[in-house]
């Protein structure tokens, strides 16, 4: 294991896997998700299906789809054997296929109650959208009465986010040599510490977890204030 400080592991780790061409790869989740277990990380954010995937051949797009299927039926059990709660973030309209969102249903129902690591898996998300989505309602508690424009501000559009309770990310992870946050936890995103790896996502494992840790232990977070020194 890369040596780590487990008196400092970050609260929420963000991950961005590979955009078009790359499959969900079952066995990448399951060691990312047994190494940030290991080291008692307690939120963990993986970009498993982007948003951008439409734009694919549509053969291509219902294999990954349908793969992402697959691994939730498959480990959902595992997972909530081990107290994860297990959730989703992104559009959960008529383009998902129906079996994709039932099994989406079917896993957060079963592990809600769990309180140990929160595993969030983002499928079809969009952080403009969901930004955009976020406006839309405070507009509209504004038109009717509900709340005053001089209310609004970044807690206010926080609380309206697809998952609320979803803390920033300490990291984002960017895999596969891409230096680009491709549109995901865009709000959530504005003060994480970036660490870029050549790593793609199907070779992706728990010691690239543990080396984008131990690099995020390496820096100073600042968050935007300047260096006093």
């Amino acid at each position: 294991m890369t040596e780590l400080d487990l008196h400092q592991i970050p609260g929420h780790v963000a991950i961005v896997a590979d955009g078009n061409g790359c499959t969900v790869s079952e066995a990448t989740l399951v060691d990312v998700v047994d190494g940030a277990l290991e080291i008692g990380l307690r939120w963990l954010t993986v970009d498993l299906v982007a948003s951008a995937r439409w734009s694919e051949p549509l053969g291509e797009l219902r294999a990954v789809l349908a793969d992402a299927e697959r691994v939730l039926v498959a480990r959902r059990d595992a997972w909530h054997a081990r107290g994860v709660r297990v959730r989703a973030i992104g559009r959960r309209g008529e383009r998902l296929p129906r079996r994709l969102r039932k099994a989406l249903d079917e896993t957060e129902a079963l592990t809600a109650a769990n309180h140990g690591m929160t595993l969030t898996l983002g499928v079809d998300h969009d952080g403009r959208v969901e930004l955009a989505a976020a406006m839309a309602a405070i507009a509209e508690e504004v038109r009717d009465g509900a709340r005053k424009v001089a209310t609004i501000d970044g807690d206010v559009l926080a609380a309206h986010l697809e998952a609320p309770d979803l803390p920033d990310p300490d990291v984002l992870v960017r895999t596969a040599g891409d230096t680009r946050t491709a549109n995901f936890l865009v709000w959530q995103a504005a003060y994480s510490e970036f660490v870029f790896t050549d790593v793609a996502w199907p070779d992706f494992r728990r010691a690239d977890l543990f080396a984008a840790v131990a690099e995020f232990q390496r820096r100073e977070r600042r968050f935007g204030a300047v260096d006093p020194t």
